[in-house]
């Protein structure tokens, strides 16, 4: 026998985006159900690795730096609310060429937001890094202040706080929506209906599967490997402080130094081949490998030869230039769609979920680089 639940706003996905967004519309006193399908942090959803960086540069696109001054401010609050430390202040050093537009703008833009940064020299990066080879690396930006989220616990801790706070949480999955004009109710694998006046669907890399007519062209899924590297035994090189977490832009890699035993974290943010995160397999491929040794020699060529302790596949769930996706569904007035991370979007939860909240409510004014008309079906992207 179908079960009947009923709440003010229905948030299917309870990913950093999902849970964040549940938070903040309980917080303004709303009837929350909370639904995921694999359950919060789980290994098959985008917000499910162990570690995300967390930084405030991003190139001249001063919207997303502001996101993450404040996303920041309310992760740490949340962590001192529930006694958790998820967040390393390693610091986030970006590489730059000489004639780095990109990083020169990223200089501009954090000024402009009171961001601190140091701007170092090859000479004193080389001082200050010996471990790292820096190749045709001129110069580069240093944020003391940002650094790595542990990001499957983090997503866990709000679930489980919205949890304690009144929410009520399923896992199960749900059918995809009918409707005419507006949604009255949603059911799940499991048997439950879901009536609600609101339904905001924050499933990442699922979005599409539910709405593929709408977005299976404007969102692309990408399958993105992740490498581990056990260091050298009481090597302590490549853990913070001596080693920060660091952004190569122009080669699209980064790494993570190890922090709470996970290794040194390494991966090509260059977007991988089409993915099914229900179906695919989540092997790292020997292609992928060399192309990370490859760099490894040249960049860090310590670790070259490092063995890897895991691999990780996860997937980006990208936009046609990397903007956020969050908008109300253009035919039925109850729907809202939160998605498009596109691979950057993990530390921008807590300003999501506020903003998502304030469209609801009608308290927020619509960010027109964020709606759906601003979606292309051709990837070009802009937003690293």
């Amino acid at each position: 026998m179908n079960t009947c639940q009923t709440c003010d706003v229905a948030v299917i996905g309870a990913g950093v985006f999902g849970a964040w967004t549940a938070h903040q519309i309980q917080h303004a006193g709303a009837k929350v159900i909370l639904i995921d399908a694999y359950g919060a942090g789980n290994s098959r959803a985008s917000s499910g690795g162990e570690s995300r960086i967390i930084r405030m540069g991003y190139g001249p696109d001063e919207i997303y730096t502001r996101s993450a001054q404040r996303s920041l401010e309310l992760w740490q609050g949340l962590f001192k609310r529930t006694g958790q430390s998820l967040f390393h202040r390693t610091g986030v050093l970006w590489l730059a060429r000489e004639d780095d537009s990109y990083s020169i703008s990223t200089l501009a833009t954090l000024q402009r937001t009171g961001v601190v940064f140091e701007k170092l020299t090859r000479t004193e990066l080389e001082l200050r890094y010996p471990q790292l080879d820096f190749g045709r690396v001129a110069w580069a930006i240093f944020e003391p202040n940002s650094g790595v989220l542990m990001a499957l616990q983090a997503v866990r801790v709000i679930v489980e706080e919205v949890r304690r706070n009144g929410i009520t949480y399923l896992h199960d999955s749900v059918l995809p929506p009918k409707g005419d004009r507006k949604l009255e109710s949603l059911i799940t694998a499991g048997g439950s209906v879901i009536a609600a006046d609101t339904f905001l669907f924050a499933c990442g890399p699922w979005l599409p599967k539910l709405f593929p007519d709408l977005l299976g062209e404007l969102i692309q899924v990408t399958r993105q490997e992740v490498f581990f590297l056990g260091v050298p035994a009481g090597d302590d090189r490549f853990s913070p402080p001596r080693m920060p977490v660091w952004i190569d832009f122009n080669d699209l890699v980064y790494g993570i130094p190890d922090v709470e035993g996970r290794r040194f974290k390494i991966a090509v943010d260059a977007h991988g081949p089409d993915f099914d995160p229900d179906t695919d397999d989540r092997v790292a491929t020997e292609k992928g490998l060399m192309e990370v040794r490859r760099y490894l020699a040249a960049r860090i060529p310590a670790l070259a030869n490092a063995p890897i302790v895991e691999t990780r596949v996860c997937q980006y769930e990208n936009t046609s230039n990397g903007d956020f996706l969050i908008d109300r569904h253009p035919d039925l007035e109850n729907v809202w769609l939160v998605g498009g991370g596109s691979g950057h979007g993990f530390k921008h939860g807590p300003a999501v979920g506020e903003y998502a909240a304030g469209l609801i409510s009608g308290k927020a004014k619509p960010e027109p680089r964020f709606g759906l008309a601003s979606k292309a079906k051709v990837h070009r992207r802009k937003v690293y």
